[in-house]
């Protein structure tokens, strides 16, 4: 789909919100969330809007210099976000999409899509043909060991979330094992559990777990 409006400007900036609460993983301890936030404007005085995670601050700044570097490429262009990402993608293939370009592209993508969404006045969902439903939500545990994980998991279940989600990764399988265990007791068993190492395992410790 696209608008018979054109792209006008592109305006990145750099932003790290720090964290309420440090939330540590099996690869070490996040306390800030670095964001890109990423502004289209069209012709007609509507802005599509864009945040992108770097991970870490050192990615922030050339995360952002590559946004702005391919605003030549997106100005005074129709905004028609699905030509744009399809001529994007074949034009950095030989650097591959991944990483900090793929970042790059989908923070304009991210922000064709949601300028036309407000040019036809829609929700992104009703834009691409579907229609708003509920989402299930869950809460955070970090890697909080035994009786850390428990206690972060039995607050979110008083707090109404149906699901927990737990940073794992320790040193021994056992000690993996004993985090979900205790989380269970902890939630009881209405509550689902899920675990993310975190690309902490190489494959064949993964394979292994």
């Amino acid at each position: 789909m696209q608008s018979q409006q054109k792209i006008k400007s592109i305006t990145v900036r750099t932003v790290c919100v720090p964290m309420a609460v440090p939330h540590k993983t099996a690869s070490g301890e996040v306390t800030e969330s670095p964001l890109v936030l990423t502004d289209i404007a069209i012709d007609n005085g509507i802005v599509g809007h864009s945040v992108v995670f770097t991970y870490t601050r050192a990615a922030l700044t050339p995360t952002a210099d590559l946004i702005k570097n391919m605003q030549t490429l997106v100005e005074g262009r129709l905004l028609a976000p699905r030509v744009i990402e399809n001529e994007m993608s074949k034009r950095f293939r030989l650097l591959g999409t991944q990483g900090l370009v793929g970042m790059a592209l989908a923070a304009i993508d991210m922000a064709l899509w949601d300028a036309l969404a407000r040019c036809c006045d829609l929700s992104l969902t009703r834009l691409l043909g579907a229609q708003e439903g509920e989402i299930s939500t869950y809460g955070g545990v970090g890697y909080d060991g035994v009786e850390g994980s428990a206690q972060a998991a039995e607050a979110w279940a008083k707090q109404g979330f149906k699901g927990v989600k737990a940073k794992i990764g320790y040193p021994t399988i056992r000690e993996d094992i004993a985090v979900v265990n205790a989380m269970r007791r902890a939630v009881g068993d209405d509550i689902a559990i899920m675990v993310d190492y975190n690309q902490c395992l190489s494959a064949v410790e993964a394979v292994q777990r």
